[in-house]
């Protein structure tokens, strides 16, 4: 056999592919806003039988995929464009190999193969804690950095929309980009019923977060959907109508007649409305 099918016959295997890759994780809704639309965030996981720390980033300075920090602490980048079917064992793959580096190192992106997923590595039972922030500022914590290395900071700050996490409610966001404000929140539900349900209430006029808070469309991300809605108010005006709205989402999600015809043409506005990032 030559070596180019020796090389052939010992392809790595593959994950297979997983929609809801964050499912089972603590704060999956907030992953998948920190992977799709949070500028920047961290939060901070722990593996599993031991002391060691990961820390969960949205982004890392030349949107790297990993590094292994001075002090030993894990960094891992969400928003790093590797999808081999499975980003749970992408970044399970990640801290395999950063464990493996010395301080200082980053982590190069990679096939991981079959292998364990975070699920697998982290402490699912430990709470997932954001701290949105205004900019990348925590990138040069506790380190000498070089004049280049400020100059990047600089570059990436500039791009940050400013980010407010919703307190009153899991994994409802808003921004400000430009002129518009919007809130993004990730819901856990299935798609169906969660459709059906949006659009009994939009059918009844109450899928809105408050006078001129109306509801635009939605994507689709990683399993789950994600509705947006367009505002003008700071973050801290939908605190009390997320509550609301959330009440009657969940009264919405319990009823399980049958959809009126009004309610139907409610779901296919809806359901034309829907963008697929993932």
């Amino acid at each position: 056999m030559g070596k180019k099918s020796r090389r052939k016959g010992e392809k790595k295997a593959r994950m297979p592919y997983v929609a809801r890759t964050f499912e089972g994780l603590p704060g999956e809704l907030d992953l998948v806003a920190m992977r799709e639309f949070v500028p920047s965030a961290t939060a901070v996981m722990k593996l599993a039988g031991s002391d060691r720390t990961i820390r969960v980033c949205s982004l890392l300075p030349g949107n790297g995929a990993g590094l292994v920090r001075p002090d030993g602490e894990i960094w891992i980048g969400l928003q790093v464009p590797h999808n081999h079917g499975d980003i749970s064992r992408d970044l399970a793959g990640i801290i395999e190999t950063a464990l493996e580096l010395e301080p200082g190192q980053p982590v190069p992106v990679r096939d991981p193969g079959v292998g364990p997923r975070l699920q697998d590595l982290v402490n699912t039972a430990a709470p997932f804690e954001v701290e949105v922030h205004e900019g990348f500022d925590f990138w040069l914590d506790d380190v000498d950095a070089s004049a280049d290395a400020h100059a990047l900071l600089e570059q990436a700050n500039a791009t940050a929309s400013p980010t407010v996490k919703l307190s009153s409610v899991d994994g409802a966001y808003w921004t400000e980009m430009g002129e518009r404000r919007y809130l993004r929140w990730a819901q856990p539900h299935d798609e169906g019923q969660l459709l059906d349900a949006l659009a009994r209430l939009h059918a009844a006029g109450e899928d809105h977060l408050g006078d001129d808070v109306r509801l635009i469309g939605m994507f689709r991300a990683h399993g789950l959907l994600v509705p947006v809605w367009e505002t003008d108010g700071d973050a801290a005006s939908l605190e009390e109508p997320a509550v609301a709205f959330q009440k009657r989402l969940d009264a919405a999600l319990a009823d399980d007649s049958d959809l009126t015809g009004e309610q139907r043409d409610a779901r296919n506005g809806l359901a034309n409305r829907q963008l697929t990032i993932r």
